[in-house]
């Protein structure tokens, strides 16, 4: 089957469609990022363009091909420490200070193949020693959650890690293993990831965190969307806890009972 190129009218109709399902706005400029990344899928189901395809999405009766839709335009790049001023501030002003006996818990909550969430869990076995903590992490795609939890990367994604926790938390791949390395199984207990759609009302049992991190996400909202998702967040932060987005992210419009102590860092009232 040759190339299917989209018409304006189609992009319009997933445009629509990804929004709904994931609060994301796609730009006019994301139209062959999408069809890059959807061809595979007409493909694999014999269509002949994308109308049938959304055609068949629309009908309800595949949510499996749903999920397969927006695990593939939803795949955001991530890696090990990265934006490591937010680290250092957890680090030295949020655990230095900390004097609770309770178990110390953080959000990543959109935490794609899981860098984030392990980068916090080495943070945290540094810094907590014998103290309780763990690490929830979340995504709206469920192809990026199963790699999260294998805790298993390409061994060129270890930059970034210092030399140290390198050699502490993470296992070098031998044999068949080999260009890889596995978070260790200790930090891996420590951390569970769900399916979740920060859009929508957050009904899974995942309790309450002293820092949410939600980085490098909502720059794929548009104003609205931003203000649902961090009225879905806040209910699950501690008071006095923090939220933490990315550098070239803004709150800016969004009155929602936090107070900026750092630039992209703010403390609940």
């Amino acid at each position: 089957m040759s190339e299917s190129a989209i018409t304006d009218q189609e992009f319009g109709l997933f445009q629509r469609l990804i929004y709904k399902l994931a609060g994301i706005s796609l730009s006019d400029a994301k139209k062959v990022l999408l069809v890059g990344r959807l061809q595979k899928r007409l493909r694999y189901h014999q269509l002949d363009n994308f109308s049938q395809y959304y055609r068949m999405l629309a009908t309800g009766e595949h949510p499996e091909e749903l999920q397969t839709m927006v695990d593939l335009l939803t795949t955001n790049e991530t890696y090990f420490f990265r934006e490591p001023k937010h680290f250092d501030f957890l680090r030295d002003e949020i655990l230095a200070n900390r004097r609770s006996p309770s178990t110390f818990r953080v959000w990543s909550a959109a935490s794609s193949t899981g860098e984030e969430a392990y980068t916090l869990a080495m943070l945290l076995a540094e810094n907590l020693k014998d103290a309780p903590w763990e690490i929830v992490g979340s995504d709206i795609s469920t192809q990026v959650l199963e790699k999260a939890r294998r805790g298993h990367y390409p061994i060129e994604r270890n930059e970034g890690i210092p030399p140290a926790l390198l050699g502490k938390y993470c296992l070098k791949g031998v044999r068949s293993q080999a260009g890889t390395f596995l978070i260790s199984p200790a930090l891996r207990s420590r951390c569970t990831f769900h399916h979740i759609n920060l859009t929508q009302e957050i009904t899974a049992d995942i309790g309450r965190f002293d820092v949410i991190f939600l980085r490098n996400v909502m720059i794929y909202f548009d104003i609205e969307t931003k203000r649902k998702v961090v009225g879905n967040l806040l209910p699950r932060l501690q008071p006095g806890g923090y939220f933490i987005i990315g550098h070239s992210e803004t709150l800016n419009g969004i009155s929602c009972g936090l107070t900026q102590v750092r630039p992209t860092i703010y403390q609940k009232d």
